[in-house]
């Protein structure tokens, strides 16, 4: 029998395959399903919580020698720096203390005026420090990720900010990492104010590359009183961020006739790049939480020793009523 006469070629049973138009459409329809799976049910949060899991000691380990390379560069250029601050920095000590105990006197009087007001004192948040691992690679956003997660307490909305002012928000959170999106990512947003004459906005960033640092305040009234150097400082109007962290310096003011809204352009105060270390703020309306059951206990006793005293005094009056008078010149008994 020739060789050539057997079947070198599969079966039929296994020719029978889909057009590839059809094909690609079949996979083009599950991409999407997918897609528009994960971010209405978030069906691969568990997933990706335990990759980041078990990818972390990867991530260090990849991590390491850029580390130690940025790590030598950066001591040959600041030991030279320190020498030089250090100078600097004991001809500033006698104006950073006079200005320290003026600051302890007009703390003293704001608590005074706030108590004569009868105003509650500006809310203290916790906050922890963090460093920044890397950036994300994603060229479309603005984040960074950060060496602290859940285990740390971190939870997601958490405000973060450097030395200078705000940085961004915690958007998600890790065992061991926490992501942050940057002020200046075009799907951050934060409610502000001109510290100069109160006028409150929401601030919106423009970034979607690593090219721009800018941020809009957008919903402006045409009249509103905004010029370029203000600073901008957070409203609290949304529960999350303190009042008065600063944010950003007004950069440019443009009036345009067709809508009634002022363009308004700012540069952020806080590092976009470059940001080693980081202070995670917890949310606001957090420790409000935590603090509304203590208040309420606190109200609850007060209000049973007002009851009390008002008991007391009723008492001691209607005694004294039932008491009979004493004839003249006679001393009435106890």
């Amino acid at each position: 029998m020739s060789l050539r006469t057997l079947e070198r070629d599969a079966p039929s049973l296994f020719k029978n395959r889909l057009p590839a138009p059809t094909q690609l459409a079949v996979f083009c329809a599950l991409s999407l399903a997918l897609m528009v799976a994960d971010a209405r049910l978030r069906i691969t949060a568990p997933l990706r919580q335990a990759l980041a899991t078990v990818l972390y000691p990867v991530q260090l380990a990849l991590l390491q020698p850029l580390r130690w390379i940025s790590d030598s560069a950066d001591y040959l250029e600041k030991l030279e720096t320190a020498q030089r601050a250090a100078h600097e920095a004991e001809a500033k000590i006698t104006a950073i203390s006079l200005q320290a105990h003026q600051a302890q006197l007009l703390a003293q009087e704001n608590r005074q005026l706030r108590g004569l007001l009868n105003l509650r004192e500006r809310l203290p948040v916790p906050a922890q420090a963090a460093e920044v691992v890397y950036e994300s690679p994603d060229r479309y956003s603005r984040r960074i990720i950060l060496d602290q997660g859940q285990m740390a307490g971190i939870v997601p909305g958490s405000p973060v900010m450097d030395a200078a002012g705000v940085l961004g928000q915690v958007v998600r959170v890790q065992p061991f990492t926490s992501e942050v999106r940057l002020l200046v990512d075009r799907d951050q947003a934060i409610p502000t104010e001109v510290s100069r004459t109160g006028v409150r906005g929401v601030m919106y960033g423009l970034a979607s590359n690593l090219t721009s640092d800018t941020v809009e305040l957008r919903y402006m009234p045409s009249d509103s009183d905004v010029q370029p150097g203000d600073a901008l400082v957070t409203s609290g109007l949304d529960g999350i961020y303190p009042p008065g962290l600063p944010v950003a310096v007004v950069t440019a003011v443009e009036r345009q006739g067709a809508t009634a809204f002022l363009r308004i352009d700012s540069q952020p105060l806080a590092k976009m790049q470059g940001t080693r270390h980081v202070l995670v703020l917890t949310p606001r309306n957090s420790v409000l939480a935590a603090e509304r059951p203590i208040a309420q206990e606190l109200a609850t006793l007060s209000q049973s020793n007002a009851d009390a005293k008002k008991k007391a005094r009723d008492d001691k009056s209607a005694q004294r009523r039932a008491t009979p008078a004493a004839p003249p010149g006679q001393e009435r008994q106890p």
